[in-house]
């Protein structure tokens, strides 16, 4: 990449190779991926060449698992003294270096550091983008990782030879975080739960809910709809009616649900583990609350299906599907 070729950045001094250290007349570590030695808390991350290393040292947070808006990534000093929180530096070796030599507890003594460039100034800029996987027959999604792109601006290092060497920009490359259990809304019966006081729509699985508050009451009534014409509203989160959360709980739901999600007050136990919540509809597009209803002998049968819903949780999101049953409930008579 030319931007390396161009910083000739580490174009170090060593006149002498007779013990095997290395020269270095350029930087390019563009075709190698960056690694992190803890990848939970990604606080040491690096990029490793048979005798070259470039070491990043974050503070435990400083990836999140999160996109980041468009133009406004995370932005993170580096520390001017180069011994903070915020570290940067480059290494040349005089042998083979690999993963131990950057992630061990303890070190290996070989191969030896012979050169060290250390930023002294700049800033860090983390822009992160979520990696999702979209089923074809649905069209639901789920997120199963998150790259997140890192470069620096301004950056300045300060050199053996003691004179600094000032970088406009300097691209550190990709890291890729996965989802270990990506979430997924699945519930194994169709039959829904209605609270008719508390206008809520639920259905769960122990362990997870998906709810509709303060339920349109135009949806719910006890007349047949017409064959392919459902009622239908739309998701509304900041308004008055309409509003979708999927929950995760700690623990696990009572067997007896209507005492946890059709209460004035939702109780606190199990507490909720993750909250996301249903993305405002836009008419006959997305986010709409389709109930049809069928009459029986002695009650009316309400389908509830959300189509082309997306759920979200601060920056990121996926989608629930074309077409997705939240369950089926009655009525009597």
């Amino acid at each position: 990449m030319k931007k390396y070729a161009s910083l000739l950045l580490f174009a170090l001094l060593l006149n002498g190779c007779d013990d095997g250290d290395l020269t270095v007349d350029s930087v390019d570590f563009d075709a190698i991926s960056a690694q992190s030695c803890d990848p939970l808390i990604n606080t040491l991350i690096y990029k490793l060449k048979a005798q070259e290393s470039l070491l990043l040292q974050l503070p435990a947070g400083s990836i999140k698992n999160d996109p980041t808006l468009p133009n406004d990534p995370l932005i993170y000093n580096i520390d001017q003294d180069g011994n903070g929180s915020y570290r940067f530096l480059y290494r040349a070796y005089d042998g083979t270096v690999a993963t131990a030599n950057i992630c061990g507890a303890i070190p290996p003594k070989t191969p030896n550091v012979t050169q060290e460039w250390l930023a002294i100034s700049g800033v860090i800029q983390i822009a992160t983008a979520q990696i999702e996987e979209t089923d074809a027959t649905t069209g639901s999604s789920k997120i199963t990782g998150y790259n997140h792109s890192i470069n620096f601006k301004n950056i300045t290092f300060l050199k053996p030879s003691g004179i600094d060497q000032v970088m406009a920009e300097f691209p550190f490359g990709d890291l890729k975080t996965t989802v270990t259990n990506p979430v997924v809304v699945s519930f194994t019966d169709e039959n829904a739960d209605y609270c008719p006081t508390a206008k809520k729509i639920y259905n769960d699985n122990g362990i997870s809910s998906l709810v509709i508050e303060n339920l349109d009451p135009a949806l719910i009534d006890n007349s047949a709809t017409p064959v392919g014409t459902p009622r239908t509203s739309l998701i509304n989160l900041n308004g008055t009616m309409n509003k979708v959360y999927y929950r995760t709980y700690s623990g696990t739901l009572p067997a007896e649900t209507s005492t946890y999600f059709c209460t004035d007050k939702t109780p606190t136990t199990p507490p909720v583990l993750d909250n996301w919540y249903g993305k405002d509809g836009v008419a006959n597009v997305s986010g709409i609350i389709q109930v049809t209803t069928t009459e029986e002998e002695k009650v009316y049968r309400h389908k509830v299906v959300l189509a082309n819903a997306t759920l979200r949780k601060s920056n990121s999101s996926f989608k629930l599907g074309t077409s997705f049953l939240l369950g089926t409930f009655v009525t009597a008579k």
